[in-house]
């Protein structure tokens, strides 16, 4: 099999990152890892901006194809490789994953902004939700509660990726001490439990 070598921020804070990550350990298999200095531009220097066409991280290196964005790549090694599925099989329930990680990357912005995975990683935040991030976590908690089936762990029967992804937005409030209906709580905590999770969690970080 052709190495596998996955680029992620060198905080390891990175939400797309840990899902990579996650969905690599879950799939069973071997990778090295190489941090990239965000802070530094390390992402617009020569060597990472000529292997990631969008110079950004995660971003797999397979022997001599590089693939960034994580929900590609997380489709892609679940095409690629066998092992434990990331994905639904379940045409629909696999189009509404799919839907979920888009939304996850491209809506909740005040979410995102206040409760950046800082909070989740390195330390709280003491300032209070604005009136927009309220707004949008309302949003999540509406998206997520109608998904969600009642007494379930994961979202579609059996765990993929997406209830990582879900979960880490959740945790962005969960673990910052805002309010967050108890059923949503719960379901975040049992994923964060995860080994493969945890994995990401226990890394060892810099300061910021």
């Amino acid at each position: 099999m052709d190495p596998l070598r996955l680029y992620v921020d060198a905080q390891f804070a990175s939400p797309y990152a840990m899902s990579v990550f996650v969905a690599l350990h879950e799939k069973g298999l071997p990778f090295e890892m190489s941090t990239v200095d965000l802070g530094a531009l390390e992402h617009r220097a020569a060597g990472f901006s000529d292997l990631s066409l969008t110079q950004r991280v995660p971003t797999l290196l397979h022997g001599d194809f590089a693939l960034s964005e994580s929900s590609a790549i997380a489709e892609y090694i679940d095409e690629v490789f066998p092992g434990t599925a990331l994905y639904p099989s379940e045409p629909r329930s696999r189009a509404r994953a799919r839907q979920l990680q888009a939304w996850l990357r491209s809506d909740l912005m005040p979410i995102r902004q206040e409760r950046a995975t800082e909070v989740v990683f390195y330390r709280p935040s003491s300032a209070p939700l604005s009136a927009a991030a309220q707004a949008s976590a309302k949003t999540l908690f509406d998206f997520a509660e109608a998904l969600l089936p009642a007494d379930a762990e994961n979202l579609f029967g059996a765990w993929s990726i997406a209830d990582v992804d879900l979960a880490l937005m959740l945790s962005r409030l969960v673990l910052n001490g805002d309010a967050v209906p108890p059923r949503l709580a719960s379901y975040a905590g049992r994923q964060w439990q995860r080994p493969s999770v945890q994995r990401w969690v226990r890394q060892v970080r810099p300061p910021l």
